[in-house]
């Protein structure tokens, strides 16, 4: 069962909701601009809340946080609201936690029903990048780099992928004034994504994370900011940069993880008035323009398990040319749409960078 409803939680008349156990799955950014509260309260006024699953770590915490749930906890709930602002990619930790519940609770006999409170997606309708297609790592789920769904398209398109059982209620984006007013930047959807321009970058961005570049991450402008120790930007005068973008070489300090407290020199992408960026595929560029530069530069275990694409990983490992990969990324950017656009709930649809 499935509905799309245009109606804020609050005023939801299902019995589930009314009469039985809930539990509540969100991060602060489900403040609930009609009622000046959280979505618990809601259920907590009329003396039914069961439990809320939140960050594990305070709101703007330096690790990277996670939610985590208990399924025992949940056997005996009638109803699981989730409510986060999701970051528009796939590598996004909270949203990756969605759909680690749904998976969850499609292992239960007797399932509860699940309700997604939708938001705006920050990172707008384009669409970059591709569906993994070799062995990922766990965190990975079968999307786009760069989706352009919100999340709950995403969780219709992913409970349909698993054919899960138990009811899904996706509550408009514009049923309440959180969607309609609120700009989804405004309450940061986790530390690391501070503000409006940080998920334009965060789709290529994050992939530093599993190299030995930082990406500005404990500074106030992550994924606009790259560097490590060993860079030297100052001599380095062909560092590639799409038309509209300018690499501005800097230093910075990080006030935690990688190089905690040492200079790094390096650049922040600056994005010029309505340039489109394709982050993931400046990102490539980057890496491979500094690989063959310096032999400092590295890539974590984990980072081909995450890219998980044999084409993307034969170009970071030079053995093809970039005009090849680009190829490959619009034709299974154009797949990606085509699958994506059955569960779009809105007038808008997802569309690549031309």
């Amino acid at each position: 069962m499935f509905s799309f409803r245009t109606t804020p939680i609050g005023e939801q008349l299902d019995k589930a909701l009314r009469d039985g156990r809930v539990a509540v799955f969100r991060t602060p950014g489900c403040w609930d601009a009609d009622g000046e509260c959280y979505l618990e309260d809601i259920f907590r006024r009329r003396g039914n809340l069961a439990l809320v699953c939140k960050p594990s770590e305070e709101e703007l915490s330096p690790v990277e946080n996670h939610i985590e749930f208990d399924l025992e906890a949940l056997r005996d709930v009638a109803a699981v609201v989730v409510e986060i602002q999701d970051a528009g990619a796939r590598y996004f930790n909270y949203t990756v936690d969605v759909l680690r519940l749904m998976s969850a609770l499609s292992n239960l006999e007797q399932a509860p029903s699940l309700y997604i409170v939708d938001h705006p997606n920050p990172a707008g309708r384009t669409v970059e990048g591709t569906m993994p297609v070799v062995d990922r790592d766990v965190w990975t789920p079968m999307v786009a780099h760069r989706h352009g769904l919100t999340l709950g398209e995403l969780c219709h398109l992913y409970h349909n992928e698993i054919g899960a059982a138990y009811p899904l209620h996706i509550i408009s984006a514009q049923a309440g004034a959180t969607g309609r007013l609120t700009l989804p930047w405004t309450i940061p959807p986790a530390s690391d994504i501070p503000g409006l321009f940080t998920c334009q970058l965060y789709s290529g961005g994050a992939l530093w994370k599993n190299t030995t570049v930082t990406p500005g991450l404990g500074t106030p402008r992550p994924y606009e900011f790259i560097g490590a120790p060993f860079l030297n930007p100052s001599a380095d005068a062909a560092l590639p940069a799409p038309e509209g973008v300018q690499m501005r070489p800097c230093s910075f300090v990080p006030a935690y993880g990688m190089y905690e407290g040492e200079v790094c020199r390096g650049w922040q992408i600056l994005l010029l008035p309505g340039v489109e960026y394709h982050s993931l595929l400046h990102t490539l560029q980057l890496m491979r323009h500094i690989s063959e530069r310096y032999s400092e530069f590295s890539y974590s275990e984990s980072f081909f398990a995450r890219l998980a694409d044999p084409v993307i990983a034969a170009f970071l490992r030079r053995e093809i040319t970039f005009d090849i990969v680009q190829e490959h990324v619009k034709l299974e950017e154009q797949k990606w749409i085509r699958k994506a656009k059955r569960f779009v709930l809105y007038e808008d649809a997802p569309r690549r960078i031309k």
